[in-house]
């Protein structure tokens, strides 16, 4: 062979080897060709015994189950800036592809450090919108199924009176509590609902005490939109509709159903995005409904029997008709009054 022949065949083993390498790795980082995984880490404002971290948590957790990706976290970071301290530290010195978590009272700070990594995706819940080219937000969309269950309490009531205990009056929450006012008020036009809110996330307590006011004041069935009031309805042996997730074994006699949120179509579907390297900064909305997974209604445990038969084939018929996108859940993000 000559010398020309075997410079040439040099040259085609490195180019050829060169493109296989790329193809490889194409969208990935070294580590994770290595691996064959994402590297994520959470963000968690609140303990992931709150609900709505807890629901993203338990995606995350699932999805290192199924050995899709790398998963550390911190929970309990509060709103006292420790957020942008905690994600710069993290940036800084673990380098995760994915960075995950809730932003609201932090919405800023999140942003900020988003903005100084933009090799970083970062996918957050959020009130507000996307930011190229690395931010992507999404949120729990479970109103579809917060209006069934206010079917169901509309039609289990016998006083007629249905209490309420929410978070705080912004939108996402508003929209959920409406639906469910709505839905209450389908079955049941002469329903009253009691609606207060605890002016905080995570706070058991205060969420139990305002329950016991409800009942105290007529209300023989309850909406848990935050943690806390299942309790109270189990000490004071009245029907109650979960948040988030099936959480009938609190109470099982008493935990009716409730609007469940699924973040495995959202996770699933962002961690794809990062491995392939076409992560996109965009509202990821449509994962957390109905059509695509991302909210049901929890199990009824057999407590579907306490149901009357009429309102249950109606919650039915409803439920299949939203998932067939012939009925709409109307978006009402207004703060609904204290009595509706």
């Amino acid at each position: 062979m000559s010398k020309k022949s075997v410079f040439t065949f040099f040259v085609t083993v490195l180019m050829i080897a060169a493109l296989l390498a790329g193809c490889a790795g194409a969208g990935e980082t070294e580590e994770q060709a290595a691996t064959g995984k994402v590297k994520v880490f959470g963000a968690f404002a609140t303990p992931i015994e709150e609900p709505w971290d807890g629901v993203i948590h338990d995606a995350l957790l699932k999805a290192k189950e199924a050995g899709l990706i790398e998963y550390t976290y911190t929970e309990d970071i509060g709103y006292t800036g420790d957020m942008e301290r905690v994600l710069r530290e993290v940036a800084e010195q673990q380098k995760p592809d994915l960075i995950m978590g809730d932003a609201f009272v932090n919405e800023e700070a999140v942003r900020r450090v988003a903005a100084d990594y933009p090799e970083i995706a970062f996918a957050f819940g959020s009130e507000l919108g996307p930011v190229s080219p690395n931010l992507a937000v999404f949120d729990n969309w479970i109103h579809e199924p917060a209006y069934l269950c206010g079917m169901l309490a509309g039609g289990l009531t016998q006083t007629n009176t249905i209490g309420v205990v929410a978070a705080v009056p912004i939108p996402e929450v508003n929209r959920l509590v409406n639906a469910f006012i709505a839905g209450a008020k389908e079955t049941n036009p002469e329903v009253t609902v009691l609606v207060s809110f605890i002016n905080s996330f995570f706070d058991p307590a205060t969420a139990k005490e305002q329950a016991l006011a409800h009942i105290s004041a007529g209300a023989d069935v309850l909406y848990a939109e935050r943690a806390g009031v299942i309790e109270a309805a189990a000490e004071k042996g009245v029907f109650v509709f979960g948040n988030m997730s099936d959480q009938n074994e609190i109470a099982p006699e008493w935990v009716v159903t409730g609007p469940v949120w699924n973040m495995t179509p959202t996770v699933e579907y962002v961690v794809a995005q990062v491995k392939a390297g076409t992560f996109t900064a965009m509202d990821l909305k449509d994962f957390s409904m109905y059509a695509l997974g991302g909210a049901t209604l929890a199990d009824f445990h057999g407590n579907d029997a306490k149901v009357p038969a009429e309102i249950l084939e109606a919650v039915k018929a409803k439920e299949e008709a939203i998932k067939a996108g012939m009925f709409r859940v109307p978006i009402d993000e207004a703060q609904p009054g204290t009595v509706n």
